[in-house]
């Protein structure tokens, strides 16, 4: 028997794998909700904040009480253009919603507002890395449409209580063809795709809260057909790790059912992190299931070429650009440029601070190890000014302060934001560089550490390294450690 192809489900009580995804392919395409950062919702004044009680952000358009009427936030059509210049896409002159009916105790209407035929957010890509190889997913469609209310369970006995905060909230569903043929780019692509709606600010990219959400769908097919296999939908997966397990799980469950001959069937499935598996929810509608008809309570969104003129002038530089600048402009590697492009607040702070100091790759490696190191994932905000960060890196440039005194710098101005260069006048932390004083210094380790010396001329290279400590001992850790070594290596000699 081959080994087990995949190390998740090899875990999987009696489930073989190897044999049984020989010769088969798995065929992947995404559905994204990305919920846009309005304060309001989508058609009406209610507001969007997450985790207030029950019921407290619905107003009577949320509610579907008669008489009432939606109105569209033209924040989330702005939304949802910056997100289709950002990918590539056509962007409709004129777009226009739907009804799409369907029936949840959630639903208060009996239908959900969607775009359909006309989406405001047409084709386009998103290009991403897997390992060194470059890939793209192509865009279907990114169409504007409110979420529905959510049905609570666990806190009632034989019944359901109804949550309506979320309905309404505005979404942007991201849409792709079936182009991704494992869950290695599945993972990529999604990453890619939040990283983009956060970087321009279209979303907060919450997963945990519900703002970035994945619905998976998956076919299997042998290598070498062109004909889809039955496709499954699995809904609202909100971590990357559970996107790779679901994916995993339901490619050995599809291959398993042919292999055995068991029916598969069009459906929507849902996946338990506890358990590792998918389950069956419901059967997957078409779209003539849904009735779609065009809703006669909005009108046609309308696109100005000045209003797409007008929301281009916002987009940031996107993240593969800044990357590209700042190896050709600041002289940063690859993979330093690839850090700093993590977040645009990070990308941001390095630029602010890079403008202010010779030494750009200085302070990408002081964001990338010091402030790293110190940073809490719940305070994403750096305390240090950009500009006292520029100062630190070019006293350190200039050979003023060593690699050790900027670590001290980075750690006194995160409790204090203070000026460094007064912070290292009044603690005497300049650098030691003067040619005596270090000569004078390295003398006295040599002749107290003469057994270090012994063994560095016997090929021992650590025994130099501490002599190297000896004398940066000697200099209350503010010794040039390059002029130190230098010394030494002439002393010996």
């Amino acid at each position: 028997m081959s080994e087990p192809v995949n190390t998740f489900e090899a875990q999987q009580q009696g489930r073989p794998t190897g044999p049984l995804v020989q010769g088969y392919e798995v065929v992947i395409g995404f559905e994204t909700h990305a919920q846009l950062s309005t304060q309001s919702k989508i058609f009406s004044r209610a507001p969007t904040a997450f985790g207030a009680e029950p019921n407290t952000q619905a107003c009577a358009v949320d509610l579907a009480l008669p008489g009432t009427l939606p109105v569209m936030n033209k924040g989330a059509v702005a939304r949802a253009i910056e997100f289709g210049l950002a990918v590539g896409s056509h962007i409709a002159p004129r777009s226009i919603f739907a009804r799409k009916n369907y029936f949840y105790p959630d639903l208060p209407k009996g239908y959900q507002i969607s775009q359909f035929e006309i989406p405001v957010v047409q084709g386009g890509s998103v290009e991403f890395f897997l390992g060194d190889e470059k890939k793209a997913v192509r865009l279907v469609r990114a169409h504007l449409e409110e979420d529905a209310g959510k049905s609570l369970h666990e806190d009632f006995i034989g019944q359901s209580g109804i949550d309506l905060n979320r309905a309404g909230t505005p979404l942007l569903e991201i849409v792709t063809e079936p182009d991704i043929r494992s869950s290695e780019e599945a993972v990529a692509y999604a990453k890619e795709l939040h990283k983009i709606v956060t970087w321009i600010g279209i979303c907060d990219g919450n997963m945990q809260e519900g703002s970035f959400r994945c619905d998976v769908n998956i076919s299997v097919r042998k290598k070498g057909e062109k004909a889809f296999g039955v496709r499954t939908e699995i809904k609202n997966l909100n971590s990357f790790q559970f996107v790779t397990k679901a994916i995993e799980y339901e490619f050995l469950r599809h291959v398993e059912a042919i292999e055995s001959g068991e029916p598969l069937v069009q459906e929507t499935r849902r996946f338990d992190s506890t358990t590792g598996k998918t389950y069956s929810m419901r059967s997957k509608e078409n779209a003539t299931d849904y009735r779609y008809m065009p809703n006669p309570d909005l009108p046609v969104i309308e696109v100005t070429g000045e209003m797409l003129s007008s929301l281009k002038a916002e987009i940031p530089a996107l993240p593969d650009e800044r990357k590209k600048r700042y190896m050709e402009e600041y002289g940063l590697t690859s993979y330093a440029a690839e850090q700093i492009i993590i977040d645009r607040e990070t990308a941001d702070y390095f630029e602010k601070a890079a403008a202010k100091t010779d030494y750009p790759v200085l302070v990408a490696n002081m964001i990338l190890t010091d402030i790293a190191r110190l940073q809490q994932p719940d305070e994403p905000v750096i305390p240090i000014s950009p500009e006292n960060l520029a100062k630190i890196a070019q006293m350190a440039g200039e050979g003023r302060i060593n690699s050790k005194t900027c670590r001290l710098l980075v750690q006194e101005l995160w409790e204090n934001n203070a000026d460094p260069e007064q912070v290292v006048r009044e603690k005497g932390l300049e650098q030691i560089s003067d040619e005596g004083i270090l000569t004078q210094y390295a003398k006295e380790a040599i002749s107290e550490n003469q057994k270090s010396v012994s063994d560095y001329l016997a090929g021992k290279s650590e025994a130099f390294q501490a002599l190297v400590g000896q004398v940066m001992k000697k200099t209350n850790g503010r010794g040039n450690p390059v002029k130190i070594q230098e010394i030494l290596k002439r002393i010996i000699s």
